[in-house]
């Protein structure tokens, strides 16, 4: 028996969507989030307009997924290590990307300081989960011993997150170092 559910027409190409994805990502590397046009991405990607559309209602929408996609995996917290080794890998993998992607996400900073939709966007999409990844490791410290009962885990999530984002901004330097030193202000001292 036939599925006469599926709409009439050509069939959805399952590659274009990656395509998009990274076309979107490269011309944003390479030129900043204001400087790119979704034609220039269409072009890019090989694909319509409407091919698009049909699955990102904006450029914003679009670029956030893209980058969003990229985005390093969550904390890995495994039963024979500390969460403090965890949260050290993390942010070194995360310094290694934003070392990479640095101009492109200042521009997406920018991008969201002076569009307040964007802005939106860009803390639901990007920032706010990113947020969580550290909240939910942190929160599996306190609940193995490592971290004190009564620590205030968004409030340190805040401080890991400005102290980053603030080198970030300024181009200041982004490595193994600087990660070790904001694991140990969290975790109060130097690793064994």
């Amino acid at each position: 028996m036939e599925d006469d559910s599926r709409i009439p027409g050509r069939p959805r190409d399952e590659a274009a969507g990656p395509a998009i994805l990274e076309a979107a990502r490269t011309l944003v590397l390479a030129r900043g989030y204001n400087d790119v046009s979704v034609s220039e991405i269409i072009r890019n990607a090989g694909v319509s307009r409407q091919t698009l559309y049909r699955r990102w209602s904006t450029k914003a929408d679009l670029v956030l997924d893209a980058f969003f996609d990229s985005a390093v995996s969550a904390p890995d917290i495994h039963a024979d290590q500390t969460v403090r080794a965890a949260v050290l890998d993390f942010l070194i993998r995360l310094f290694a990307q934003l070392n990479h992607d640095g101009g492109a996400i200042r521009s997406l900073i920018a991008a969201a300081v002076t569009d307040p939709e964007f802005g939106k966007g860009f803390q639901q999409k990007f920032v706010a989960p990113r947020e969580r990844m550290v909240i939910i490791a942190l929160e599996v410290a306190k609940a193995r011993g490592e971290l004190p009962g009564k620590l205030d885990v968004g409030l340190m999530a805040t401080v890991l997150h400005g102290a980053f984002w603030y080198r970030l901004l300024n181009e200041m330097p982004l490595n193994a170092e600087f990660a070790e030193g904001l694991v140990g202000v969290v975790f109060k001292g130097p690793s064994t």
